[in-house]
């Protein structure tokens, strides 16, 4: 069974080509063949993602990556058995141009077109790596817009345990970076300079590290930083101070998952989404994973940023478990994923 997988919730197209026969008994062998376009640099010139923008260069980029993809697959158009498109959260423009493009082509093969949850497309991710994680387990998805300790029961059924009450950890990532002077993508940016920081020259808060919930709450770490150069802003200051918002993050993020493990009573952790990335998010994680005895399992490098590998994959699996056709097609910009449909 070979699905066409589309992302195009806000600035990358991705598209892959997932297969479910190969990927039976290992997933990440089922992945034909990826490809991905970034619209980074043009979003730059502006300081963060143009809506508008983002959905005309969707509009230039999908379909010659859907060739290119068939291409290096050497599987032709026919030879498809249903056509997967993230159906949101995201841009409503960036969704619909994927949508539409994955509802034509549908309509035109004859065969099923599946919309897939965004989140959820980030959550299986790890199923592609080389190490994926068995069902049941505790998701920590931390992307820019989304900060997430969900339940994972099996694909399609997922229980929300906390949730950040303002700023996702990219967010604050973003937002501090901005702060810094650092540009966009900010997030990134300001991992590379905390590398050559001290993250204890600041005392820095860690927002409902003792809430005693697994909630999360980032809006007061930005403000802080933002405290701190109120007076005084010296180039000196900024890889310190992105030390220690970084250590901050890190050490609520993990703090709060390793409550949910112990909360939840499972012993495997997934981490999904772009600031999954992160090299001292990682170590942390992996320390402790090792001192208490619990797995942690990561997306592959390429995998946790938006792609489109993931969309295939989720889209796969759910026309495996009997995931109804679609007539037509419908996006939503905000959508819970506790509101996902189950599966059978």
């Amino acid at each position: 069974m070979r699905v066409l997988g589309i992302e195009t919730s806000c600035d990358e197209t991705g598209v892959a080509l997932y297969d479910l026969d190969r990927g039976d008994q290992r997933p990440a062998a089922g992945l034909l063949a990826h490809s991905l376009y970034t619209q980074v640099a043009m979003h730059a010139e502006y300081g963060g993602v143009v809506p508008e923008l983002a959905s005309r260069d969707h509009i230039r980029r999908v379909l010659p990556l859907v060739r290119k993809v068939l291409a290096e697959a050497g599987c032709a158009a026919r030879d498809l058995h249903g056509i997967a498109y993230t159906q949101g959260p995201g841009l409503v423009g960036a969704l619909l141009v994927g949508a539409s493009v994955a509802a034509g082509l549908a309509f035109s093969l004859r065969v099923p077109s599946i919309g897939v949850h965004h989140l959820e497309g980030h959550l299986l991710s790890p199923l592609l790596s080389g190490d994926p994680p068995k069902f049941p387990f505790i998701a920590l998805l931390v992307s820019g817009g989304h900060t997430q300790l969900l339940q994972v029961h099996r694909v399609g059924r997922y229980t929300l345990l906390g949730e950040t009450l303002d700023d996702a950890a990219g967010e604050a990532f973003d937002k501090t970076a901005q702060l810094l002077g650092l540009g966009y993508p900010g997030g990134p940016a300001l991992s590379h300079l905390a590398q050559s920081g001290d993250p204890t020259r600041y005392k820095l808060p860690r927002p409902m590290l003792a809430s005693g919930d697994l909630s999360f709450s980032f809006s007061g770490l930005k403000t802080a930083v933002a405290t701190l150069l109120r007076d005084r802003f010296e180039d000196s200051m900024r890889a310190d101070l992105a030390a220690g918002v970084e250590a901050a993050i890190v050490d609520v993020l993990a703090a709060k998952a390793i409550a949910a493990l112990e909360q939840i009573g499972i012993d495997r952790l997934v981490v999904a989404g772009g600031v999954g990335a992160n090299r001292c998010l990682r170590a942390k994680l992996s320390e402790v994973a090792d001192a208490r005895g619990f797995s942690v399992h990561y997306p592959e490098l390429q995998f946790c940023t938006d792609n489109g590998a993931m969309i295939a994959l989720a889209g796969a699996l759910r026309l495996q478990h009997g995931a109804p056709e679609q007539c037509g097609f419908t996006v939503y910009p905000r959508w819970d994923l506790e509101q996902v449909e189950p599966l059978g």
